[in-house]
């Protein structure tokens, strides 16, 4: 009976740990020994150093993961010399000229809070004795600022919950590829190539990348499937689904044109330990790599037709 009793509460333990995510930690020698190893030594692309600029700046849900992210990112540019970051939390990163004197911009998990979900307006809001009707305007001043930027040739890359930004613009969404709707609980699953010959792929050899993470949802623009595919998941596969849905399959990792410029985004991921992969850090290094412009693809979108299927 002791028995019967220990292994339904060890079963009930272990769910509730599934359901709440993998354990936290924080950035350690350890830890970036271990990056440093597992990193690619060489970019895809020979091309010159870019710059890019990280924002790391939150309002609303704090992804434990993002300091781990900048360390990465540092690792990533630094050992393959493809780029250099200058990491931020200041909303005046997003003044046009200083914009300019970057390749590429990564949001790296600065979640805005709820229900206005317009990450500038927060930061605004919180850090300023503007009025409301002066804040809206300088923070729509600010999304500008960064559509511009993208359409005139810059880089956007999007890690994970950074989707979220400016997740009630349609204009932002249309730039994205999409906005968050929601997700189920975390979870095992299997990501697989959308096309296992494509160049931003290439780094998971066919087999795709089993871990633990969020399956994310998204809404507005993601279904006019304006992007190019890149990592999906089968949809009957996932548990917790809150919502009924037409499609197959789920993507979470995308490539699109806005403008001159380049957007990728990546759902993987919401855990740190993600990144033991050596794939996925290749991946992330590619993905950068064509945001700055180095690395040539197909970038042309599904459409309607297409979309929500393998």
């Amino acid at each position: 009976m002791k028995k019967l009793i220990f292994s339904a509460f060890t079963l009930l333990f272990l769910n509730t740990i599934t359901a709440q995510g993998l354990e936290s930690f924080e950035v350690s020698d350890e830890w970036l020994s271990k990056m440093e190893k597992l990193a690619p030594s060489s970019a895809t692309v020979k091309a010159n150093t870019k710059k890019v600029l990280v924002f790391s700046q939150h309002t609303g849900f704090y992804h434990w993961t993002a300091p781990l992210n900048v360390e990465m990112l540092k690792i990533l540019g630094t050992k393959s010399g493809a780029f250099e970051i200058t990491n931020s939390y200041d909303i005046d990163s997003f003044d046009a000229d200083n914009l300019k004197e970057y390749d590429a911009v990564v949001f790296n998990n600065c979640n805005p809070a709820g229900p206005k979900r317009d990450l500038f307006w927060d930061l605004l809001h919180k850090n300023s004795n503007l009025s409301d009707e002066k804040i809206t305007a300088l923070s729509k001043q600010y999304e500008n600022n960064l559509l511009d930027y993208v359409a005139k040739g810059g880089g956007l890359m999007i890690l994970h919950g950074a989707i979220t930004v400016q997740n009630n613009s349609m204009e932002f969404s249309k730039m994205t590829g999409g906005s968050f709707d929601y997700h189920p609980k975390q979870q095992e699953m299997h990501l697989k190539e959308y096309d296992k010959k494509h160049p931003l792929v290439k780094a998971f050899k066919g087999k795709g990348l089993t871990h633990v993470d969020e399956p994310y949802f998204f809404k507005n623009a993601y279904f006019d499937y304006n992007f190019r595919p890149l990592l999906y998941i089968e949809i009957d596969e996932l548990k917790g689904m809150k919502k009924e849905v037409d499609q197959e399959v789920n993507y979470v990792a995308w490539i699109k044109r806005h403008g001159k410029g380049r957007v990728f985004y990546t759902s993987p991921s919401h855990n740190a330990q993600s990144l033991d992969n050596p794939e996925l850090l290749q991946f992330l290094l590619d993905g950068m790599q064509y945001v700055v412009g180095d690395l040539k693809c197909d970038d042309s979108p599904i459409g309607k037709q297409k979309g929500g299927t393998r």
